[in-house]
């Protein structure tokens, strides 16, 4: 097993170390072109619906690595371990992270804002929309671990429950245009057009930052393979960590770039949950259709996607740190305590790989005390109430 050659042939970009010097500019430029695009698009169809389309163009790069190697494991089976850690490292980064960095950066940009020392970022009902869809592919997600499979049945669910999740997206109405001062300059002339112009406007640039991170996405991920193999990275560190590190970059821009201006850290942080969204039902829906697809050209027959007891503790692994960021903003908030243990615990996993199912048991831990605390209070949850007041109210036209 070869995963950087694999990754290095299957990019096919023709770069080397050097193309760094054009390519993380223009990845910088993609990520904030998009991110202007989606504040202003908030104003005419919801911010969830705003942050799931630019989900979709900031994981492009994710998912043109993870679709060559679910490609390149069809031929070869052995290699179907490579898609695991791939998608499980994926979401562990940006949960263990990019969650945590959102709120280091708020706190640190925000110190002479509040009268607290450590403020805790505060969730607008709407997001509660974004905390609760999380939860349907993780409970799939239990049956597939317990098979150890993924078929192109569980393939069409996962799909069909991202769809659901964009639906009831549309329940919630844009932002009041009273709030456009506080957008950026870009943001704010693309939605003042007038008539069509203003439609033009913010599609462009979704479109010219998408395109950008289109034509950019490879050659970037390439020289900055090459960087890592320089520096001596281990090939397993580099599938399961460097590639979903790269191939998230733009998420982590658009992120940093809201989480400094404090008052936007709530949708800096539903960034991320969008794109955790992506991950578990899109992303992880391609792997066994480009497998069986693959399989199916290469030998005539289609193939469920198995895998091994080890993968299995990868995907538990990462489905029991994707439940505890749920339970943490349950109650719509995200503090220090939050932030700090879920970065020391991926840390650790990280550091200390063989510690997997230590870190695996204290995630469970951890889930336990929180339903203790939260049974015991005999108050109802924030994120599951505001969910079902947006079930219940008009849908916004």
């Amino acid at each position: 097993m070869r995963p950087l050659k694999l990754l290095a042939a299957a990019l096919q970009a023709g770069g080397s170390a050097l193309s760094a010097l054009w390519t993380f500019p223009s990845i910088l430029l993609s990520a904030f072109l998009v991110a202007w695009g989606a504040e202003a698009a908030q104003f005419l169809i919801s911010q969830g619906l705003a942050l799931a389309i630019l989900a979709w163009l900031q994981t492009l790069p994710e998912f043109a690595v993870e679709a060559v190697i679910a490609w390149e494991a069809g031929k070869d089976p052995e290699r179907a371990h490579l898609a695991i850690a791939n998608l499980t490292g994926a979401i562990r980064l940006l949960l263990g992270l990019g969650w945590p960095m959102i709120y280091f950066v708020f706190a640190f940009f925000g110190r002479h804002e509040s009268k607290v020392r450590f403020p805790a970022i505060r969730l607008h009902k709407e997001h509660a929309i974004e905390v609760i869809g999380l939860l349907p592919p993780l409970l799939y997600f239990i049956v597939i671990v317990v098979k150890q499979s993924i078929s192109w049945v569980d393939a069409i669910v996962l799909l069909a429950l991202y769809v659901v999740y964009l639906l009831v997206l549309l329940r919630n109405p844009p932002h009041n245009v009273e709030e456009l001062g506080d957008a950026p300059r870009v943001s704010q002339w693309a939605y003042r057009q007038r008539g069509w112009r203003r439609q033009a406007a913010i599609g462009g640039l979704f479109a010219v930052g998408g395109y950008l991170l289109y034509v950019t996405a490879h050659p970037f991920l390439e020289s900055m393979l090459a960087v890592a193999a320089l520096l001596g990275v281990s090939q397993f560190v580099l599938v399961q960590w460097v590639a979903p590190f790269l191939s998230e970059f733009p998420e982590k821009v658009s992120a940093f770039f809201w989480a400094k201006r404090v008052t936007h850290a709530p949708m800096a942080l539903m960034n991320m949950v969008s794109s955790n969204i992506n991950q578990w039902t899109v992303l992880a829906a391609m792997i066994p259709l480009v497998f069986g697809w693959s399989h199916y050209q290469h030998t005539g027959t289609w193939a469920d996607f198995h895998f091994d007891a080890e993968q299995r503790l990868e995907i538990l692994l990462t489905l029991l740190q994707t439940l505890l960021g749920v339970m943490l903003l349950a109650n719509m908030e995200f503090d220090w305590l939050d932030a700090s243990a879920l970065f020391v615990l991926w840390a650790v996993q990280f550091f200390v790989p063989h510690l997997r199912e230590e870190v695996a048991i204290g995630y469970g831990a951890w889930i336990a005390i929180l339903v203790i605390v939260f049974v015991s209070r005999g108050k109802p949850l924030l994120a599951p109430k505001y969910f079902m007041e947006t079930l219940r109210a008009p849908k916004q036209g």
